[in-house]
């Protein structure tokens, strides 16, 4: 069973690459990556918003690991960011068909997380 404190840095750990790859270089990256070309300036302005707000989120957990006045919040800022993102591919398979299989990937580690994070939470109340 995984600590709070460590599913919260493996989160934050595992977010940042993915965070990096929608904005650091998003019309290089995102076309091989997720079939998805990024050919305008408004485009890559949508990434890299996702980019900062996938930092932000991470940062969020560090300082739930590490805080321990913070925690509980973090775990569920966990739980939810990773359910809404697990519901919307979800619907997306149903409305939209099978993704890339990167994407897929994105889908089972968010439902893992999603998972995880629901588990700590009631443990801790």
């Amino acid at each position: 069973m995984l600590s709070d404190r460590l599913l919260l840095i493996l989160a934050a750990v595992g977010l940042v690459p993915i965070a990096l790859s929608y904005g650091i270089a998003p019309s290089a990256i995102l076309p091989g990556l997720i079939g998805v070309p990024v050919e305008s300036a408004a485009q890559s302005q949508v990434f890299r918003a996702v980019m900062g707000l996938y930092l932000a989120m991470a940062a969020f957990w560090l300082a739930g690991a590490f805080g321990s006045g913070l925690r509980r919040v973090a775990l569920w800022s966990l739980f939810v960011f990773m359910a809404g993102l697990a519901a919307g591919r979800i619907a997306s398979l149903i409305l939209d068909g099978w993704p890339g299989g990167v994407l897929f990937l994105y889908l089972g580690l968010e439902i893992v997380f999603g998972l995880l994070a629901a588990q700590a939470l009631r443990r801790s109340s």
